[in-house]
């Protein structure tokens, strides 16, 4: 098993920069003309696929995760488009509503100061959800919709990821947030997600995380994005998961080592059924307790 790849170079947008986007088809898509699959749409493209174009020469190995998936049960099959970033990442990436709250100004400007300009990551949600998704539902046999869309990202791009979801949970049923960078918009995106995330019972939610070097100081916003998430109504296991990874750093390599993880939790045939912890979803992993007390002093 392999797969095949369609190559778009560039791909152009009215709404960012244009960039290569890569479609990796799961094998048996060409024989299987009439099934439809569902779609990962995956940040941070050129990291995806080939230690050639990855950012430190580890690729993540995403196509062969889901083949692995697959050899399991082939209803893992999905499409994955690879978005690559640009040397924009930064201001694409992070949530831009959560910087135009009251009171953030200060905040807004820092982060221009420092990252060369303010968000522009609702032009690049508009980029995915008006330009890119249409193209792909057009030139492929796709499952269009939300709950067979998937989007998925780490660090910067798991924090666009969430900020996704909560502005498009009619397009996005599932969201996958490795690593979230919590230490870069934390807090505002803390207080936007009190009234912005999507009403529980139709989407999805995958965080992770490790507690090595500087992932440590992410775990307390973590904490409290999961309590969030509970007392919303959210149910563990079934409509939102967030694990830890003791010993893993925040790199390609570490994303690479679990990613299948989070595909085994957003592709499960049966999505809407209970999980099995036996079943071997949870394999060096454990589930963050919600406690409650760590956030009320």
């Amino acid at each position: 098993m392999s797969g095949t790849f369609q190559v778009y170079d560039p791909f152009q947008s009215e709404h960012v920069a244009d960039r290569r986007v890569d479609v990796w088809l799961p094998p048996g898509y060409r024989e299987s003309a009439g099934r439809r699959y569902p779609v990962i749409y995956a940040h941070d493209g050129q990291n995806l696929f080939d230690e050639a174009t990855a950012f430190v020469g580890v690729d993540w190995g995403i196509d062969e995760a889901i083949m692995r998936l697959m050899s399991e049960d082939v209803r893992y099959g999905a499409i994955v488009v690879g978005i690559w970033n640009t040397s924009s990442r930064i201001q694409e990436f992070m949530p831009q509503k959560p910087l135009q709250l009251p009171n953030n100004d200060r905040i807004r400007h820092r982060f221009s100061d420092r990252y060369g300009g303010e968000p522009v990551s609702d032009a690049y949600l508009k980029f995915i959800v008006d330009e890119l998704k249409p193209m792909v539902d057009r030139d492929f046999r796709t499952e269009r919709g939300p709950d067979s869309t998937l989007i998925l990202g780490s660090s910067m791009g798991g924090l666009v990821s969430l900020y996704g979801i909560c502005e498009y949970p009619d397009v996005f049923g599932t969201a996958v947030c490795m690593s979230t960078s919590w230490t870069v918009g934390g807090k505002p995106t803390l207080a936007f997600l009190r009234s912005g995330i999507p009403a529980p019972g139709k989407n999805v939610i995958y965080f992770d995380h490790g507690n090595e070097a500087q992932i440590g100081a992410y775990e307390k916003l973590q904490h409290a994005v999961d309590i969030l998430f509970a007392t919303s109504g959210y149910r563990r296991d079934v409509d939102f998961m967030s694990l830890r990874f003791d010993g893993a750093d925040h790199s390609e390599v570490a994303w690479r080592d679990r990613v299948a993880v989070p595909l085994r939790f957003a592709l499960r045939p049966g999505r809407r059924s209970l999980l099995h912890p036996k079943q071997g979803l949870f394999a060096g992993a454990q589930q963050d307790e919600w406690r409650r007390d760590d956030f009320e002093h």
